[in-house]
């Protein structure tokens, strides 16, 4: 019998009262936390499934004075707040009908009709929580030591039940595969690849971002390209996108820069703002990301002048952003963005109008002629600034005369 090894997360307080409250028989560690702790990798979230029905769960959380949110009660699942820890506990479930994009669900008493819903088999192992006992009954343990990702059952069933699970497909198989991918997950994946385009927008995003923020996503960003899978998400890729994600990726290396999917996502598009904006419209990425996204494909290539000139006119976050991107001494430019924000120009119009110039076009054009020479100065001190202002008052006086 396997068994999970040591981990902080096993003795933790609030884990230990919600197991108790519930009966050490009627919950199970379940999913990613076996996984990662039987792989040795960090553990986020640690969730448990239970036989008891969701009032019941309620009933008996409360009765030992733990908090309970009511997160997802319509698919069974609560969140238990105890000793702040938070651990979502659902009841064991079984489909009923499922179209692509959502599943009908019923309540089972049965682990295992519980576990053969879920995707891979290595998403399906399940753990006593005081012995640490694992429950395996798709071979998920055998994938999870040979780094193979490989579908509960029949493949094309498993993503017929949710099109999303193609691109999880890809993103485990990244994340947790050894070598080649399970020929028959991938063959299925890439016979059912048109099913993506009915899937929302946002889930897309979400799943591809994912995939992007990965340490290194190039393997698998190619084989995806080559089966086929940008063509339904982003059409718009660029044919030169491995080129321009080795760039980056070794620009990232040289600099120790986190991984950023937005980052990443721009270099596999072409440098066209109105692309960009086109791409993150589709996506429904957020306003900041959609802004961050034209500005890197707007001025992909513009480094010749120095970073924080740049950034002061898109931002410190874009300025990094593109020049990593380039790849050219990314580093020099990244030193000379750290802890540096982009500093507002201490000159008002009013302050213009005092030295004698009627408020009007003048006022504005001396405002921006200062300016431009501030920022080719690497924005100096007030002081510089009003010597800058006499002079170009000077300049216009001499064109004048």
């Amino acid at each position: 019998m396997t068994r999970l090894p040591d981990a902080e997360w096993r003795t933790r307080p609030g884990l230990r009262r919600i197991v108790a409250a519930l009966g050490a028989d009627a919950a199970k560690i379940v999913g990613g936390a076996v996984r990662d702790t039987l792989l040795g990798t960090p553990v986020t979230d640690v969730d448990l499934a239970t036989p008891l029905r969701p009032d019941e769960v309620t009933r008996r959380l409360e009765a030992a004075d733990v908090k309970v949110v009511p997160t997802g009660i319509a698919h069974g699942t609560v969140t238990a707040i105890a000793s702040g820890d938070r651990h979502e506990i659902t009841t064991l479930r079984r489909d009923v009908a499922t179209d692509g994009r959502r599943a009908t669900i019923a309540f089972a008493d049965d682990w295992r009709d519980d576990a053969a819903r879920r995707d891979f088999t290595i998403n399906a192992l399940y753990a006593d929580p005081a012995t640490g006992a694992v429950d395996d009954w798709f071979g998920g343990l055998a994938d999870l030591e040979a780094g193979c990702v490989r579908f509960i059952g029949d493949a094309a069933t498993r993503i017929a039940e949710d099109h999303l699970r193609i691109l999880r497909f890809y993103r485990f198989a990244a994340r947790f595969g050894h070598g080649s991918l399970d020929p028959v997950s991938h063959a299925a994946a890439v016979a059912a690849r048109h099913s993506l385009k009915s899937l929302s927008r946002e889930r897309i995003a979400d799943e591809l971002l994912k995939i992007l923020a990965l340490p290194d996503p190039r393997a698998i960003v190619g084989q995806m390209a080559a089966d086929g899978i940008f063509a339904e998400i982003v059409p718009e890729l660029d044919p030169a996108f491995a080129a321009a994600l080795d760039r980056l990726r070794d620009a990232e290396a040289v600099t120790d820069a986190a991984p950023a999917p937005l980052r990443r996502l721009a270099a596999l598009l072409p440098a066209d703002a109105a692309i960009a904006d086109q791409v993150a419209s589709r996506l429904r990425l957020s306003k900041r990301q959609r802004g961050h996204l034209a500005a890197l494909a707007a001025h992909r290539g513009d480094t010749a002048r120095p970073a924080r000139q740049l950034a002061h006119a898109v931002g410190v976050d874009a300025a990094r952003d593109i020049h990593l991107l380039a790849g050219v001494d990314p580093a020099a430019a990244l030193r000379s963005l750290v802890g540096w924000t982009v500093p507002a120009l201490p000159l008002k119009g009013g302050d213009v109008v005092a030295r004698g110039i009627a408020a009007g076009p003048e006022v504005a054009r001396l405002l921006r002629a200062v300016e431009a020479a501030w920022v080719a100065e690497d924005f100096p001190d007030a002081a510089r600034v009003r010597d800058l202002l006499d002079q170009k008052i000077g300049s216009s006086s001499d064109r004048r005369q």
